[in-house]
């Protein structure tokens, strides 16, 4: 509260020696009012320089005095160069101007790289400010994945999305083909999923590069000015982007890493669902989607089996689990057989079927044992 009064007290000392001096030649009352926006003004700067950091308080400083000390230097040229006192006075303003103005802003911006903490003491004490940009692509936005991600608190900083990833967006979005319509429709869901969460901030951004062509390229150079790291499920993209150093994040990497290890010799339940590329290999998958290739499980196709792990294959696309089913320990699966009295069927009770083998006429034939 201590520093609202002062601010008030300063609007209020501005505006009483604008109205006791007159500063601008008007009534007293006006020129009283001119000085309350002129302590406004001075309040609101100081507002500003508030959040900014001290290294850049230090580089915006060092910046004005190069700048304003090269106006000097170019106020002596124009001096003896430039024929008429008016066309001297005005260069002279308009070069300090300048110069103060461009060293101000190029300090302010470079002081990131100052290194306070060299100097110890109150410098030491200085913390590292810098805000965290992820740039999101077409492809992550459209998966929808990065939503639910994004709730549960796993991403930080700011999410950037840039406006020609919203154009290529609307683009599909419009499609003639439906499948394309629905995938950029669902994607149009998703940001305005992101912007209603109350954890992020989302930052919609013009920056646009005509000189590229191809939306992946300008993701990648859009990344190099923020300093952010790009965060995307395409493939190729991630390769480009890691050849150029610029950081990616990658869904797919992300939803690999976060499934069960499966060590060779463990034991696991899986369906059949197809048969493999090779001689009687049959296919099944995870509930998180993981390929299961199983050696001897061609006949199985449909049924639920017990398997063994010989081995788990890591690539780029995901892993593949690689097992073998043994045929002598059989399998177990539900049954009913009908029980009859002297007529039709009045119950069907569950049973457990012994090991069976499946014969070409699609008869499990019970092997004793």
């Amino acid at each position: 509260m201590d520093i609202i009064f002062v601010r008030l007290f300063l609007v209020a000392a501005v505006a009483f020696v604008c109205f006791v001096i007159e500063p601008f030649g008007l009534t007293r009352n006006l020129d009283a009012g001119v000085g309350v926006l002129v302590g406004g003004a001075i309040v609101l700067f100081e507002w500003k320089l508030r959040s900014v950091s001290l290294k850049r308080l230090i580089g915006a400083a060092i910046g004005s005095v190069l700048g304003i000390g090269g106006a000097y230097l170019f106020a002596l040229i124009i001096r003896s160069t430039i024929p008429g006192e008016q066309n001297r006075s005005f260069l002279q303003i308009l070069v300090m101007l300048l110069m103060a103005y461009v060293g101000l802003v190029v300090g302010a911006s470079k002081g990131d790289l100052l290194n306070l903490a060299a100097f110890g003491g109150v410098f030491g004490g200085e913390k590292q400010s810098k805000r965290s940009y992820k740039i999101l692509d077409t492809s992550v936005i459209i998966d929808g994945r990065i939503a639910d991600i994004a709730e549960t608190g796993f991403l930080d900083g700011t999410i950037v999305t840039p406006q020609f990833v919203l154009r290529e967006l609307q683009l599909v979005a419009d499609s003639a083909d439906s499948m394309k319509r629905n995938r950029g429709r669902r994607g149009l869901d998703i940001l305005q999923r992101l912007q209603k969460s109350t954890n992020l901030e989302i930052q919609i951004v013009e920056d646009d590069f005509p000189a590229v062509r191809e939306v992946d390229l300008k993701l990648i150079e859009l990344a190099k000015v923020y300093q952010g790291k790009i965060i995307t499920n395409d493939f190729n993209l991630n390769k480009v982007a890691q050849l150029q150093g610029v950081d990616v994040l990658n869904i797919n990497e992300l939803a690999n890493s976060l499934k069960p290890i499966v060590l060779p010799g463990e034991t696991m339940r899986v369906f059949i669902l197809k048969e493999g590329k090779e001689y009687l290999q049959g296919v099944a998958y995870l509930d998180d989607g993981t390929m299961v290739v199983v050696d001897n499980a061609r006949k199985m196709i449909g049924k639920t089996i017990d398997v063994s792990v010989t081995s788990v294959l890591q690539t780029t696309a995901g892993k593949m689990i690689f097992g073998k089913w043994d045929e002598r320990s059989g399998y177990t699966r539900p049954a009913t057989v009908p029980v009859a009295a002297h007529g039709p069927v009045v119950a069907s009770l569950p049973v457990a079927v012994p090991s069976a083998a499946v014969v070409p006429n699609g008869v499990s034939e019970i092997k004793p044992g």
